[in-house]
């Protein structure tokens, strides 16, 4: 199988331990959590339903920038409202041609209207690192036993 055509889930995600925010909760709450668990976005989440990704871009661009006070802004204020995002079916390379064309670093993924994930571009370049692996020595396999 080409690397590229692997799905998103469970190809990539497989099981995910995903974190949320709300719109209500700060920025200071959202860079404490995404430093605690090294990751460089979270989707925030109302009512149930994906409503924004916050991402580091974010928060150089929309909060250090603009000078504003991380422990008094909401997310609602900073947010990237109404993110792209990814149906557990597509592809890997569906995912890539969405990040290169939207210059987005990370993609939720929706499973009808219920988030199930998000795709990182580090997770997608493992997949497909991994993948190739798994096709080399397929390959060479197949070269020594004919």
């Amino acid at each position: 199988m080409l690397p590229i055509g692997r799905t998103i889930v469970p190809d990539v995600i497989g099981e995910q331990r995903l974190v949320t925010l709300s719109t209500g909760d700060t920025v200071r709450a959202a860079v404490d959590m995404m430093t605690e668990r090294r990751i460089g976005a979270v989707p925030v989440v109302d009512d149930g339903r994906l409503v924004g990704i916050f991402t580091e871009r974010d928060v150089v661009t929309r909060v250090v920038k603009a000078g504003r006070d991380p422990d008094g802004t909401l997310l609602a204020k900073v947010m990237t409202p109404d993110p792209e995002t990814l149906a557990p079916n597509d592809t890997v390379r569906d995912a890539l041609d969405l990040m290169q064309d939207g210059h987005f670093r990370h993609l939720p993924v929706i499973d009808g209207d219920r988030l199930i994930g998000i795709v990182s571009i580090r997770d997608l370049y493992q997949s497909v690192v991994d993948q190739m692996g798994a096709d080399i020595i397929m390959l060479a396999e197949g070269l020594l036993q004919g």
